[in-house]
């Protein structure tokens, strides 16, 4: 074109993105949705793209996506010798398949008080902390999160599966992430791997489980600077990665999911094993999560070891699917109440609109005040009480949150304070 070997009138409002093999071929790229979103929104009327690309790019409405297979196809395209049909918009519905998980919690005896958070912190995307003895069942637990969380919605749809277009993630035969991400990154995880980062900064574990679960087994054993990284997208929902080349802003709205033993030995908190720590290593221990991070964390819950006759109960619990019906009803009630803001659940509330929705009645308040004078409750604390509690009325479908609402997410929270 610069040369005038072309002619241009093709390319009018067109943006043309591709890596060229030396054959003339184009190959596989990442970051193709994000590129189709970005010429959308920049006025582009035509997107030039790889062949192999185009399923990817055919999300965006409002574009006509030209699959380019080589090099010398455009050209013929632009001689007007072999046209390139543009491809036709595909709905986001027509890949999703039903989803299928490998655990439910039906078939987890027992545990009846930690199934009841797991439903409150999906319900709401809190944060949640599972404590007890090896082999209580607190992974297998952790791991049936996903199958009581509602589907993804369509701009979430997007969200993550522009995230692992960029990342390079992207399956070629799958052009969306249509699952909630679910990431269990082992506790020898660097800090780069975690949140992001490298000479070329690629998107971490909590921006691979964006809108999520980012699960974190052994949560003691993760080094203390690598947890502490988690600090700031717990709060902001993004986390921004500065490098000489420039600055990059990764979305990162994951609910964490975290686990742990009481002490090395596992067993402070058994009734029937007697622990084996020292007072200096259990506080050693205990110390490896800081305070800040843990006033992060919404809900914690004790694990207990599994009796026998729970163990040998033939009758199985609720399922996860009757779990996940009054889960996605109170998700649906935190979509309208924040129909005109950025948020879709409660934990995502700021200050200003704890106050515009979470009117409490006095009983509750003076519970809160009494709650903050004896634990010790951070304003952090009180404000994520008051959200858990928001969560739980939705869960029961009241407009309002009354004194049992806030006395349930109390319980949750005394343990860390």
């Amino acid at each position: 074109l610069a040369y005038n070997q072309l002619s241009d009138e093709h390319f009018d409002d067109a943006l043309i993105v591709g890596e060229l093999a030396l054959d003339g071929s184009l190959r596989h790229g990442n970051g193709i949705l994000a590129i189709a979103l970005f010429a959308k929104e920049a006025g582009y009327k035509k997107l030039f793209v790889p062949a192999i690309n185009a399923k990817e790019a055919q999300l965006v409405t409002g574009l006509k996506i030209y699959p380019v297979e080589s090099l010398f196809q455009l050209i013929d395209h632009t001689k007007g010798e072999t046209l390139i049909p543009p491809t036709k918009t595909t709905k986001i519905h027509h890949y999703k398949k039903d989803e299928h998980y490998p655990n439910d919690l039906a078939y987890i005896k027992g545990q009846e008080f930690v199934k009841r958070a797991l439903e409150i912190a999906a319900a709401g995307s809190h944060n949640i902390l599972l404590s007890g003895p090896p082999g209580s069942g607190k992974t297998l637990l952790a791991q049936s999160l996903p199958s009581i969380l509602p589907s993804l919605t369509s701009n979430e749809t997007l969200e993550v599966t522009k995230i692992y277009s960029v990342a390079g993630l992207l399956p070629f035969n799958q052009p969306i992430i249509y699952e909630r991400p679910f990431r269990s990154p082992h506790h020898s995880a660097s800090g780069v791997a975690l949140v992001g980062g490298g000479k070329f900064p690629r998107p971490g574990e909590i921006s691979l489980a964006h809108r999520g679960v980012l699960f974190l087994d052994e949560f003691p054993e993760f080094p203390r600077f690598v947890l502490e990284n988690l600090r700031q997208p717990l709060e902001d929902g993004i986390v921004t990665i500065s490098r000489a080349q420039g600055t990059l802003t990764f979305p990162a709205r994951f609910m964490l999911v975290a686990s742990q033993n009481p002490c090395p030995c596992g067993f402070a908190t058994d009734p029937d094993k007697v622990c084996l720590c020292s007072p200096i290593s259990l506080a050693r221990y205990q110390k490896r999560i800081s305070g800040p991070l843990l006033d992060r964390i919404d809900i914690q819950v004790e694990v207990p070891r599994i009796k026998f006759e729970k163990l040998n109960q033939e009758e199985p619990s609720e399922s996860s699917s009757v779990v996940r019906k009054r889960v996605e009803v109170a998700r649906a009630r935190q979509l309208h109440r924040f129909s005109d803001l950025p948020y879709t659940t409660n934990t995502e509330m700021r200050s200003r609109e704890i106050k515009l929705f979470c009117k409490l009645p006095d009983d509750a308040i003076n519970l809160l005040r009494q709650a903050v004078s004896t634990l010790h409750l951070s304003a952090r604390s009180y404000h994520r009480i008051i959200k858990l509690a928001r969560t739980i009325a939705d869960l029961e479908g009241s407009e309002t949150i009354i004194l049992s609402h806030v006395a349930e997410a109390l319980q949750y929270r005394a343990k860390i304070e």
